[in-house]
């Protein structure tokens, strides 16, 4: 698809013919076989902490949305991919400079050509999204959308940093848990099941 095809699908909603421009999930699954995964949610309580040194020594870092990295110390310095469901400017892009994009976000409207066009790119399925919004009875926030997807690859480990489920906030805005459309406890409730039937997760 060339870019102007791409424009005519998003501006249609042909979620197929975006879909062409991703890998498949078990091209995904490759990348993370046997692997270590930091995933590194945006709670502003994670700024307070000394996790930096063990975020950077896994063997992949995925950061999300606006990856805010205020401290080397609380945050490590690596983003090897970048899970997103906002849009995605030029800034940023220099400033992660990721090796793989993932787009969560059923706002297809959101997603940009640099990043649908990249190297690797990974385009969330909209079944997945519907599935979770049911489980929760809301829609689902970019770091769930993430730690579902992950669950069902052979990723060795998988350690979450920064999820709090809003009780900090976000680094990246001042809006209150009730200003967002998340369920923050069935969130928070779904995360500890996972803990107690995956042994592959823990969060920090």
């Amino acid at each position: 698809m060339n870019r102007l095809g791409f424009f005519w699908a998003r501006l249609l909603r042909q979620d197929a013919a975006l879909a062409a421009l991703s890998v498949g999930f078990e091209d995904l699954s490759e990348d993370l076989r046997g692997k270590s995964v930091a995933i590194v949610g945006n709670a502003r309580s994670l700024s307070q902490t000394e996790n930096g040194r063990q975020i950077d020594s896994a063997d992949l870092v995925i950061r999300i949305n606006s990856a805010p990295i205020p401290a080397a110390r609380s945050h490590g310095t690596r983003t090897d991919w970048h899970a997103l469901a906002i849009r995605n400017s030029r800034a940023m892009r220099e400033r992660v400079k990721p090796r793989r994009y993932l787009w969560l976000s059923y706002k297809r409207k959101r997603l940009d050509w640099a990043t649908a066009s990249s190297a690797g790119f990974y385009l969330y399925p909209l079944n997945d999204f519907r599935r979770l919004s049911e489980t929760l009875g809301a829609p689902p926030t970019s770091g769930l959308m993430l730690i579902d997807l992950l669950e069902r690859s052979p990723v060795e480990r998988i350690t979450l940093f920064g999820f709090d489920f809003f009780a900090s906030l976000s680094l990246t805005g001042s809006r209150t848990a009730g200003q967002v459309p998340h369920d923050f406890d069935n969130e928070r409730r779904w995360v500890n099941d996972l803990l107690e039937r995956d042994g592959r997760f823990r969060l920090l």
